[in-house]
């Protein structure tokens, strides 16, 4: 049983060598490739925010996960691959539709609103109801009048025509 125990005991003393080691190798990597990092999540998320933010997450799961490293290759690999994979997820995690300001003005001649590009013109339930209305009463009080009088008020008011 002693030798059991030596042999749990040492085991744990290399385990917590080659985690320091790794560790180290963690940080040297990050001091020298840190921009690299940086530069493939950007090419994957094109925006600098969420770039940061993949590159936060893969580091802290890194350091989690440095128990994990083989060294089977070098450590800027294995990092940049979780990286890779971070940003990935975040873009996963998107929603699928583009996002736009209302508020924000673009247009170089004259700049308008997105939500002034949205607003149907067109008359409301109500304001089509209230011309109907007035159009049948129009045509009613039009057939009351006499032909001469009629034809002058469809050519004045209708048509537009002899305006002073």
């Amino acid at each position: 049983m002693p030798e059991a125990a030596l042999r749990t005991e040492s085991d744990q003393v290399l385990e917590v060598v080659d985690h320091q080691s790794a560790a180290r190798k963690l940080q040297d990597a990050l001091s020298l490739r840190l921009p690299s990092f940086y530069r493939c999540a950007f090419r994957l998320l094109g925006n600098a925010a969420d770039a940061e933010d993949a590159v936060q997450e893969a580091l802290l799961a890194a350091y989690k996960h440095i128990n994990q490293f083989r060294g089977q290759s070098q450590i800027s690999t294995w990092l940049t691959s979780i990286v890779r994979n971070c940003a990935l997820m975040q873009l996963r995690k998107r929603p699928r539709q583009i996002h736009f300001p209302l508020d924000e003005q673009f247009g170089e001649e004259q700049p308008r609103s997105l939500w002034e590009g949205l607003v149907d013109e067109r008359p409301s339930p109500e304001e089509e109801f209230r011309n109907s209305e007035l159009t049948a009463r129009l045509r009613h009080c039009t057939a009351l009048l006499s032909p001469i009088l009629r034809r002058t008020f469809q050519l004045r008011v209708v048509d537009g025509l002899f305006n002073l």
